[in-house]
C-alpha cells in the first residue's frame, strides 16, 4: 500500500509593520527585518496609514525586491491601531510580532522573544525596555535622558495597568508584543491610535494568558527625528486602561 505523506508545515513569524510617514527609515528597517536571524520563516505585512511623504510608494518598491513582504494601504489616516487591525486580517504566519518602522527596536532579537514561547513557558511574550535599564549596550542612557518624561509616563501607565489587571509587567507599552496569530485573531480590537497597546494587554489579561517578559534593546529617537507619541497619548492610555478593563 502506498501512503502519501503531506509535507510538514514549517512555523512562520508574521511581522506587522504599521507605517505613517517613515520614508526616512524604511529603506534601512525593511532589509534589517527580513534578514534578521530567526528560527522560523518570516513574512512582513506592512500597512501604510495614508502617509504623505511617499512611504507607500517606497514600500511598494521594496516589496518588489523582497518576496516575503506584502504591502497594504489606508486611503484615510486612521492610526497605529487601525493599521495593526488591517494587518491581522492578512497574516499567514503562526506567530505575530509588531515592529515599528523606525529604528528604535532591534529585529535581531526576534529569537530572544520566541524562545520562551516555543519552549512552552509562555502564551505571549513582551520585550521589555526596562529590564535592561543598567545595561549601557542595550539601554543607551545618554539618549534616553532627553526622553525621561515619556519614559516616566510609560512606567506610570504600566503600573496602572498592572494594578487594574493583576499583572506584573515592566513595559506594557512596548512595541514588541509576540502573540500566536490564533490568539491575536480572538481579540476584539477596536483602537485606532496608540490605545492599541493597553487594549491588547488588557484583552490578553482577560483571557488569563501567561505574559512573559524578556529584556530587549532600545534605541529611542527624539521628537525632531519623527517620534510621534506624546504626553497626550499617555493621558489617553490611562483612559483606555479603564475603558477596556471595565467598559468594553
Amino acid at each position: 500500500m502506498n501512503y502519501i505523506v503531506a509535507p510538514m508545515h514549517k512555523p512562520m513569524l508574521s511581522i506587522i509593520m504599521p507605517v505613517y510617514n517613515e520614508a526616512a527609515t524604511l529603506t534601512e528597517v525593511v532589509p534589517k527585518v527580513l534578514s534578521a536571524p530567526c528560527p522560523l520563516e518570516t513574512e512582513l505585512v506592512l500597512v501604510d496609514d495614508c502617509s504623505s511623504d511617499g512611504s507607500f510608494q517606497l514600500a511598494q518598491a521594496l516589496a518588489k525586491e523582497h518576496p516575503q513582504m506584502r504591502v497594504f494601504h489606508h486611503e484615510v489616516n486612521q492610526g497605529k491601531g487601525a493599521a495593526i487591525r488591517t494587518a491581522i486580517q492578512h497574516l499567514r504566519g503562526d506567530y505575530a510580532i509588531i515592529q515599528d518602522a523606525d529604528l528604535e527596536y532591534d529585529p535581531n532579537e526576534y529569537g530572544i522573544l520566541l524562545e520562551p514561547l516555543l519552549a512552552g513557558k509562555a502564551d505571549v511574550v513582551y520585550g521589555s525596555r526596562f529590564l535592561n535599564r543598567y545595561d549601557r549596550a542595550k539601554y543607551h542612557p545618554q539618549r534616553l535622558a532627553s526622553l525621561s518624561s515619556s519614559l516616566l509616563g510609560n512606567r506610570v501607565v504600566s503600573s496602572f495597568c498592572n494594578l487594574l489587571n493583576g499583572l506584573h509587567l515592566t513595559d506594557m507599552e512596548t512595541c514588541y508584543k509576540l502573540i500566536p496569530v490564533e490568539i491575536l485573531r480572538q481579540l476584539p480590537l477596536r483602537s485606532g491610535r496608540f490605545g492599541i497597546e493597553p487594549e491588547i494587554t488588557i484583552r490578553l489579561a482577560k483571557l488569563k494568558l501567561r505574559i512573559y517578559e524578556v529584556p530587549i534593546s532600545y534605541f529611542p529617537r527624539q521628537y525632531h527625528q519623527g517620534k510621534k507619541i506624546n504626553w497626550k497619548d499617555g493621558l489617553a492610555a490611562l483612559w483606555h486602561i479603564v475603558r477596556f478593563r471595565f467598559l468594553d
